[in-house]
């Protein structure tokens, strides 16, 4: 018995040793992108005007973050949960290596951060978050800063 509660030791020992020992994972580089908000279209589904339930559409190219070079395509909806308020998203991100799926609130004012919660080819699994930012007051783009975990 001496000698299993001996071994059990040695083993625990071992084990947490291997885990201090272990690399730590480091998050990548952020991916900053831009967003221009050239194809996107509110429904009015509910009563008329601003109201619960209405959709907004949205299928919008990516940019690098010099806005300059074309990159993928943002393509998704928004549904009106707090009128004058928020909106309910999800949408996909397709960039040449992969998508990742978003989906959160978004505010009508202010900054928004979504969270990223798939994705395919080399965003396979991806977990994060992508914060959003207007570059401007008519809202025409975006920053988007995707930081992967």
């Amino acid at each position: 018995m001496v000698d299993v509660q001996r071994g059990l030791r040695a083993l625990i020992l071992f084990a947490a040793i291997a885990c201090l020992a272990a690399p730590v994972a480091r998050a990548a580089e952020p991916i900053r992108l831009v967003e221009r908000a050239s194809n996107e279209h509110v429904l009015d589904l509910g009563a008329h005007g601003d109201s619960l339930g209405d959709l907004l559409v949205f299928a919008n190219p990516l940019y690098d973050a010099a806005n300059a070079k074309a990159l993928g395509t943002s393509n998704g909806s928004c549904v009106r949960t707090v009128v004058g308020k928020r909106w309910q998203c999800a949408w996909t991100m397709t960039l040449a290596t992969g998508q990742l799926q978003i989906g959160g609130e978004y505010p009508d004012e202010g900054d928004a951060d979504f969270a990223i919660t798939g994705g395919t080819g080399r965003y396979a699994g991806a977990r994060g978050t992508l914060h959003v930012h207007a570059r401007d007051a008519g809202h025409t783009s975006y920053d988007f800063i995707v930081s992967l975990l």
